[in-house]
């Protein structure tokens, strides 16, 4: 009965929750494809941390846009983006991120087509 008021009066569906449901492998890799990148983002960290060359570093502000779809896809993204040390999402609007890199050369390229975005897009279908 519960179930019959949440479809009916909440959007909800059967075939909905079907797609979900087969697609919880696509969140688990994405889970774990995050999880990797955060360890890797703290190691280059550490070491610019360590490294006698500190003023080699160049904070940048990096725009890109996505192709993302859906606000969820782009929400994540940006969630993504700021739990990775090193980086954090300053502004999302209309699929377009402002992204604060702690260097531009390690941090900074290449976020417009990074793994977060290729496994987003498969996670859209």
């Amino acid at each position: 009965l519960l179930y019959w008021f949440i479809c009916k009066y909440m959007g909800y569906s059967f075939q909905r929750e079907k797609v979900l449901v087969k697609k919880i492998p696509l969140y688990l890799k994405y889970a774990f494809v995050l999880l990797w990148e955060i360890f890797k983002a703290n190691v280059d960290v550490i070491k610019i941390i360590f490294s006698p060359k500190k003023a080699e570093i160049q904070p940048a502000l990096v725009r890109f846009h996505t192709d993302l779809k859906s606000e969820a896809s782009l929400v994540a993204l940006a969630n993504s983006i700021t739990l990775t040390p090193g980086t954090y999402t300053v502004e999302l609007e209309n699929g377009e991120y402002v992204v604060q890199a702690l260097d531009r050369e390690k941090f900074g390229e290449g976020l417009e087509d990074s793994v977060f975005v290729k496994q987003l897009r498969r996670l859209e279908g």
